[in-house]
């Protein structure tokens, strides 16, 4: 792996963990001390984060990690809902069923809301379940702005980690997804999405009013309220 290719994903990792929170100034020198790189690499990693929306500069000389608010959340998920549920009915019309079935019964194992182990494989169980989607629709254009939107639903993803009850909601959520996919149903598959979507929403904006003040937290929390 490049010196660059490997900032970029540790910056990026970082950024999506919360670990660099919104506003954290990414100096070019004082990074690429830390990462173990030179000055180049970590210039272009940055550059990269800036492309992606993920920093953005305050001056010529000065980047920052992205805001993060609630209203970038609305946005997010109003893309995300679009592509989303246009892929499960895609999905269901050219899947293969044996997939989704395998896909379901793990979903039904999986129990997220006992430990992080059980939580980090949950997450990777989804990672599963969105590479078995975009291989199902077979369509790069879905697949390459699916990858920029989950590239953001990681910073947000992580505000729901905690709440044991929205993970075991999730859990049911994607298995009725998997398996409506699995039937062939595209209307059920696109409408439990639809579903998901809505709870993962509400709940994550209900996270962001209830964070902290502060340097370390996310900005505007829930300015139009929860819908």
């Amino acid at each position: 792996m490049r010196a660059s290719d490997r900032a970029y994903a540790q910056l990026l990792e970082e950024i999506q963990r919360g670990v660099l929170a919104p506003g954290t100034v990414l100096g070019e020198v004082e990074q690429a001390a830390r990462l173990g790189v030179s000055r180049t690499p970590a210039r272009e990693a940055i550059g990269r984060l800036t492309a992606a929306g993920l920093a953005h500069q305050l001056s010529p000389r000065v980047t920052v990690v992205s805001d993060f608010s609630a209203g970038d959340v609305r946005s997010l998920f109003e893309v995300r809902r679009a592509l989303e549920e246009n892929s499960a009915r895609l999905a269901a019309a050219k899947r293969d069923p044996a997939v989704f079935e395998n896909l379901a019964r793990a979903f039904a194992a999986a129990h997220p809301e006992n430990g992080e182990v059980e939580t980090d494989a949950y997450y990777e169980l989804i990672a599963r379940f969105d590479e078995a989607l975009d291989e199902a629709v077979n369509n790069s254009y879905f697949t390459n702005a699916l990858r920029t939107i989950r590239t953001h639903l990681a910073r947000a993803r992580r505000l729901a980690r905690d709440n044991r009850a929205r993970l075991r909601a999730s859990v049911a959520e994607h298995r009725l997804i998997a398996e409506a996919i699995a039937a062939g149903d595209g209307e059920l598959a696109a409408h439990a999405t639809h579903v998901h979507l809505h709870n993962a929403l509400a709940a994550i904006l209900t996270s962001l009013a209830a964070a902290p003040a502060g340097p370390e937290a996310l900005t505007d929390p829930l300015s139009e309220g929860t819908p």
